[in-house]
């Protein structure tokens, strides 16, 4: 497999007084899939954009191989907006073979590809369709195949999911897996969070135009603070006060749900536990990344 990155170093951008990115820097590597989340207005699109050369950074370098991105580099970038970017007029088949030839594959090639794309995203009965008269989940998937029909070398893809069927999102989830096992570096941004936990080798955590976190999920699990699920049928309300360094994160029924400060003794909770009565459950649990993005947001604010 190749060891080609996409590196994205010290990009910053700003319109007028607002700061859209702050020294965003991450790599997406050969084979990875890396799943790029923030809320919105957080600087993802505008540095989706800013690869794709559709906006200019201030500062900072985007590279593809180790070599400043260019024009040529572009066309090898398989880029889905958020937004629509298809002609609504144009009929679905004669669009994908349009922009496969742009990319600089021959005509029957961009037939072939076109014909290969639709059936596989489930949209070929529709290739005689204008865009505008499919369903929402259908433009999505055509928006897919216009990505994927020169045989990009690499993915950018901006809310890729959004408005996806159950059975679509599958289809999907397929699609990048197959894209990523073939070497193809693939960056995408969703608010799924869930999804993007199961499917992401790497999360890069965006705030205010800035990468506040960056790792593998598990890497980012485990640098979060340690959590306890502690199920004391007996325990009182607040039965955790008389232990320091411990926050009360809920309860659901007999279930307590605590954080540990750095340097808290779990044992010391076994103990006030057991001193209800008896314990059912004693266990660690680590956050999920829809928490841990809550958390990493909230830090970075209040900072």
């Amino acid at each position: 497999m190749s060891d080609r990155r996409l590196e994205i170093e010290g990009l910053s951008k700003r319109y007028g007084e607002t700061v859209a990115l702050r020294e965003m820097t991450f790599d997406v590597r050969a084979g990875e899939l890396f799943g790029f989340v923030g809320s919105n207005g957080a600087g993802k699109t505008t540095t989706m954009r800013i690869v794709l050369g559709v906006l200019s950074a201030d500062a900072g370098t985007v590279r593809w191989d180790g070599e400043p991105v260019t024009l040529e580099t572009r066309r090898l970038i398989g880029y889905m907006p958020e937004e629509r970017g298809l002609y609504p007029k144009m009929k679905v088949g004669e669009q994908l073979t349009y922009l496969a030839q742009l990319h600089g594959m021959g005509a029957a090639a961009a037939r072939r590809a076109t014909e290969e794309w639709t059936e596989r995203l489930g949209v070929a009965p529709r290739r005689d369709d204008e865009v505008q008269k499919l369903s929402l989940g259908n433009q999505q998937r055509v928006q897919l195949a216009a990505a994927l029909v020169h045989d990009p070398r690499i993915l950018v893809l901006d809310e890729p999911f959004s408005g996806l069927d159950p059975v679509a999102v599958d289809v999907m989830s397929e699609v990048l897996r197959e894209k990523a096992s073939h070497g193809v570096p693939v960056v995408f941004s969703s608010h799924q969070l869930d999804l993007v936990q199961r499917l992401c080798d790497r999360v890069g955590i965006v705030r205010s135009g800035h990468m506040e976190a960056c790792g593998t999920v598990d890497e980012l699990r485990t640098g979060g603070a340690d959590r306890l699920v502690v199920d004391a049928p007996q325990a009182p309300s607040g039965w955790t006060e008389s232990v320091p360094g411990v926050k009360l994160l809920g309860r659901h029924g007999t279930r307590t749900e605590l954080e540990l400060l750095d340097g808290t003794d779990d044992q010391a909770v076994l103990k006030a536990a057991l001193a209800t009565g008896p314990v059912h459950e004693f266990a660690r649990r680590r956050p999920s990344l829809t928490e841990l993005f809550r958390s990493v947001v909230t830090e970075g604010a209040r900072r």
